[in-house]
């Protein structure tokens, strides 16, 4: 019984996933940025695209 009470208190382990939590959470940060900015940079590239293709004549 002394072993499972030691157990419990046992926090060494707590550290450990409290790390992958966070590395969780940033990698999941960083995914949804990468989502949307390839979006936004996508739009941009294929505007500028179509401004060289036309000689300037579509270009703001």
């Amino acid at each position: 019984m002394a072993k499972f009470i030691n157990m419990l208190r046992d926090e060494s382990g707590a550290s450990a996933a409290e790390y992958a939590l966070i590395l969780a959470i940033v990698g999941s940060a960083i995914a949804l940025a990468a989502i949307f900015l390839g979006g936004t940079i996508s739009s941009a590239l294929n505007e500028s695209s179509t401004c060289i293709r036309t000689n300037g004549s579509t270009c703001n």
